[in-house]
């Protein structure tokens, strides 16, 4: 299973490590997603990955 916020989708993010003397190599920033359980509209529970920022903007209820 890959690691993407069920609510808005973030994943990964590429972009460059950069060293003292400005020597560029490849990297992958993750996205800060926690495993909570989900309360959906139909009254079901899951346990889902949701970025922090969705859960501190109250995108989604937990259950």
């Amino acid at each position: 299973m890959s690691r993407i916020c069920s609510v808005c989708g973030k994943g990964k993010l590429s972009g460059n490590t950069v060293s003292h003397s400005n020597r560029k190599a490849p990297r992958q920033y993750e996205a800060n997603l926690q495993k909570i359980s989900v309360k959906h509209a139909n009254g079901s529970v899951s346990k889902e990955y949701v970025c922090a920022r969705c859960i501190k903007s109250g995108k989604v209820e937990r259950g």
